[in-house]
């Protein structure tokens, strides 16, 4: 990159970034994320991402200024939040549901994660978006989740383990790939719940 590209103004950058169409972007992201899955943080290129979206490696460069940018914005365009509109009436089966949908994303996103570990830890706003994009929503909606179940009395607002819920479904949906060798289905996220997070709980 030259300095005269870094120096260049914000509203000449918006113009440039606004010829892309919506669905064109997003192939570069949804290429960028699978190569990261594939291939880990430090294999992916530039170069390499526009020689798989058939683009030229300038087109990237005008976008995104680097690859930590380029895979940061990837990441906050994929966000969704998965767990939104779970509410059964009961705590109990509102966790079970949150297991069976963990399970739908969670390989794609445990081998995201592990892929960008180093990374994550090198650059804020990499770190950041992650957050945003794979956590933060996630969080946000178990704790909505929750709070539900104290509103209707089912478990009490003080109780020491409602914090430490959403820390107990990611950290077995990261753990069992490195202990077991296998993903965290929904057979096993289900029975996780009901063997660990309910009797945490005090609930059936």
């Amino acid at each position: 990159m030259t300095s005269q590209a870094a120096d260049e103004p914000e509203t000449v950058a918006a113009s440039r970034r606004s010829k892309i169409t919506r669905e064109r972007e997003q192939e570069f992201f949804d290429a960028v994320l699978e190569q990261v899955r594939e291939c880990g943080y430090d294999s992916v290129t530039m170069e390499g991402v526009a020689a798989s979206t058939r683009c030229s490696k300038s087109t990237l460069y005008r976008q995104w200024r680097t690859k930590p940018q380029f895979v940061a914005a990837a990441l906050r365009s994929g966000r969704k939040v998965r767990f939104d509109g779970i509410d059964t009436g009961s705590l109990a089966e509102d966790l079970r549901q949150v297991a069976r949908a963990a399970a739908q994303w969670g390989h794609k996103d445990t081998k995201l994660l592990a892929a960008l570990g180093h990374a994550i830890t090198q650059d804020p706003e990499l770190q950041q978006a992650l957050r945003e994009a794979l956590v933060d929503p996630e969080i946000c909606a178990m704790q909505g989740i929750l709070r539900r179940g104290v509103e209707r009395g089912e478990i009490p607002a003080d109780h020491p383990a409602l914090p430490y819920v959403p820390a107990q479904m990611f950290g077995v949906m990261r753990a069992r790939p490195v202990l077991e060798g296998e993903d965290a289905d929904s057979e096993y996220l289900v029975r996780f719940v009901e063997a660990a997070v309910l009797p945490t709980l005090g609930l059936t």
